[in-house]
C-alpha cells in the first residue's frame, strides 16, 4: 500500500523560508513521478513542483528562482526549499505521486499548511 508522509510547512514573514518534505513507501515501480501541489480555498489545486526518476525538476512559473525540488536523503523521498516566501505563497500543499507507465496510479498525501503572514 503506497503511503506518502510529509513534514514541514507551517507559517513564516513575507521573504522567510520554509522546507517541505515527502517520503513515499510501499511504491512497486522505480520510475514514477514526486512533486508538490498547492491549493487555496474556491482554486483549483496547482503544480508547484514535479521530478521524474533520472529526470531534472520541473517548475511552476510562480516557483523559478525562490523553490528548489531535490531528492531526499533517503530513497522515495523528496525536499522542497521555498525560499523569498511572499503572501501568494500561502496555501495548502500537497505531496503528489503518480506510478506507472502506460497505466497511472496518482496518490496524494494529507496536505500540511504554508501561511505567510506579518
Amino acid at each position: 500500500q503506497v503511503q506518502l508522509a510529509e513534514s514541514g510547512g507551517g507559517e513564516v514573514q513575507p521573504g522567510g523560508s520554509l522546507r517541505l518534505s515527502c517520503a513515499a513507501s510501499g511504491i512497486e515501480y522505480s520510475l514514477h513521478i514526486m512533486g508538490w501541489y498547492r491549493q487555496t480555498p474556491g482554486k483549483q489545486r496547482e503544480l508547484v513542483a514535479t521530478i521524474t526518476t533520472g529526470g531534472p525538476p520541473n517548475y511552476a512559473h510562480f516557483a523559478k528562482g525562490r523553490f528548489t525540488l531535490s531528492r531526499g536523503a533517503t530513497k522515495d523521498s523528496i525536499v522542497l526549499q521555498m525560499n523569498s516566501l511572499n503572501a501568494d505563497d500561502t496555501a495548502v500543499y500537497y505531496c503528489y505521486l503518480q506510478t506507472g507507465i502506460i497505466r497511472t496510479t496518482d496518490y496524494w498525501g494529507q496536505g500540511t499548511q504554508v501561511t505567510v503572514s506579518s
